[in-house]
């Protein structure tokens, strides 16, 4: 089974629900619409002939620049018999960031999902308990959005010296000027 079967069958039933599609190393990349994530799962896992019934991974990334379409939720689904995977990307809006639930489908979708929820704020739709499983229950913001800066400029104790961008250092007896 090759990528570009797998594309045409996904791309055949279900059209213009198919935004498009990369390969990266020997992967299939699909975007698709994300009100038919669970549909295009279901039809991965079913099909006789493609029987994708192991799900790989499942996480997500924030795009702040992409307006409408902040988070993409991944899921990558595999082929144990082909030795196949199949990447499916869908877009959220951040402003209500949900999507149909994996977990009747693939148990290991339960963890994934709550940890997507925790790190990002995707809402899984129907999940069985979408709870914080790594951050406390009382945070009210979510980490892994790329919605704060990296270091606070304006603190006096965050030295370049201490952090490598600067000023001398002694590697094993050899004291090296940094530039």
């Amino acid at each position: 089974m090759d990528n570009s079967f797998i594309k045409d069958r996904l791309v055949q039933k279900f059209q213009e629900n198919i935004y498009g599609y990369e390969e990266h190393f020997g992967v299939l990349t699909l975007f698709a619409n994300k009100d038919f994530n669970l549909k295009i799962l279901q039809y991965l896992y079913d099909d006789e002939q493609l029987s994708f019934k192991f799900l790989k991974d499942l996480t997500a990334i924030h795009y702040p620049n992409n307006v409408g379409e902040e988070l993409v939720v991944t899921y990558l689904v595999y082929n144990l018999y082909e030795g196949v995977e199949v990447r499916l990307k869908f877009a959220l809006p951040i402003e209500k960031p949900s999507i149909f639930t994996a977990t009747k489908l693939f148990e290991t979708a339960n963890w994934l999902e709550r940890e997507a929820y925790d790190f990002y704020g995707v809402d899984f739709v129907g999940h069985p308990n979408l709870i914080r499983v790594m951050n406390v229950p009382e945070m009210d913001y979510h980490p892994l959005r790329k919605e704060f800066p990296l270091e606070d400029q304006t603190r006096k104790d965050k030295d370049d010296d201490m952090f490598g961008r600067g000023g001398d250092f002694n590697y094993g007896g050899f004291n090296v000027k940094a530039n």
